[in-house]
């Protein structure tokens, strides 16, 4: 696997305020990301396809259904928490409810030093919270989030290769040959056996008639 660098970083930024979103795009540039920014949370749900064109801003308004996410990859989302219609926290819980895009980092930013906002974003989240304004220092920290996205999504694509079902090989066994023996030549032989005692019987049979008795005659010297 090949290392993964800086400028692979797609990071989007959401702030109402025109500056703080000039500031923070040009921040993330220094760090060699590509940056996407807009204006409110319903614009940020409509540019990762999880709003639909006639959706209300209410946040508690229920969803348009079903809508065809966009094919963008993003690996870290920053939002500021106090906008008009949606905050950064109603953009962070609709985020991590999103099948699709549950996995993303998301970082908020606050003018606001408020502990029990600060936990409730942690807790719903949020991988970071930072106060305003975001310094350079502060966006090294996002580095480790988004490699996190980088190497999971890396590593899905071995993880399906080796589920993918693999077709057992059959092999068409040859029929074994059993080879049998023809007992009928065992049975040939044996009569051909008794046929030969019998004619070498026959044979001293008949050699013992025609051989002359000498019982009666006595030799003389």
């Amino acid at each position: 696997m090949g290392m993964v660098t800086e400028s692979q970083f797609h990071v989007l930024a959401v702030d109402d305020s025109l500056f703080d979103r000039k500031m923070i795009e040009r921040l993330l540039q220094k760090s060699s990301c590509q940056v996407t920014t807009v204006d409110s949370g319903s614009k940020a749900l409509e540019f990762l396809g999880l709003r639909g064109s006639n959706e209300s801003d209410d946040p508690n308004a229920p969803s348009s259904s079903p809508v065809t996410h966009q094919e963008v990859e993003i690996n870290l989302i920053i939002t500021d928490y106090c906008m008009p219609g949606m905050t950064g926290y109603d953009l962070l819980k609709r985020v991590k409810e999103s099948a699709a895009f549950k996995s993303i980092p998301v970082v908020i930013m606050s003018s606001e030093n408020v502990p029990a906002r600060i936990s409730r974003c942690l807790e719903e989240g949020a991988e970071e919270f930072f106060l305003k304004p975001v310094k350079l220092a502060d966006l090294t920290k996002l580095k480790p989030h988004m490699m996190k996205t980088k190497l999971k999504k890396g590593s899905e694509k071995p993880a399906k290769e080796d589920n993918a079902v693999l077709k057992p090989e059959i092999r068409e066994e040859e029929p074994s040959v059993i080879e049998i023996l023809p007992l009928h030549q065992e049975v040939e032989q044996e009569p051909m056996l008794s046929n030969n005692k019998r004619k070498a019987m026959e044979e001293m049979i008949s050699t013992d008639r025609s051989r002359p008795k000498y019982n009666d005659i006595t030799t003389l010297v």
